[in-house]
């Protein structure tokens, strides 16, 4: 018996919260959106395929960017309300050009930079 996407457990939008994870590393890496047709796009594809809420369209990770997420394992949460993806993560995940969208810690009360942009202009 094969994985249906339509047995997960969308919110009202139809929607399921998706973090992605380097499968290297285990750097938590972002958070975005599916639903049940870009789960099934990525488990065919093998390129992570989102739901753009603002766009309302799907999003292939890096298709502009370049910075791919490939597929390497798709995991589901014990209430099938949220999903892991293990990815092999090229270049930065975060649209601010970081490795990770998880670069601000409250420490003492204040937000901390953990990382500063990647410089993509190297000589």
């Amino acid at each position: 018996m094969g994985f249906d996407a339509e047995t997960l457990k969308y919110d009202d939008r139809g929607l399921v919260p998706t973090i992605a994870q380097d499968a290297a590393t285990g750097e938590i890496l972002m958070m975005a959106w599916m639903n049940a047709e870009s789960v099934r796009r990525t488990l065919e594809s093998g390129k992570v395929t989102y739901w753009s809420r603002s766009r309302q369209s799907f999003w292939v990770k890096g298709e502009t960017s370049g910075h791919v997420q490939k597929l390497v394992e798709m995991r589901i949460d014990c209430d099938r309300d949220c999903l892991l993806v293990l990815v092999d993560q090229a270049g930065p995940a975060c649209h601010t050009n970081r490795r990770s969208c998880f670069y601000t810690a409250v420490r003492d009360g204040r937000e901390v930079e953990l990382m500063k942009p990647v410089d993509d202009h190297t000589p």
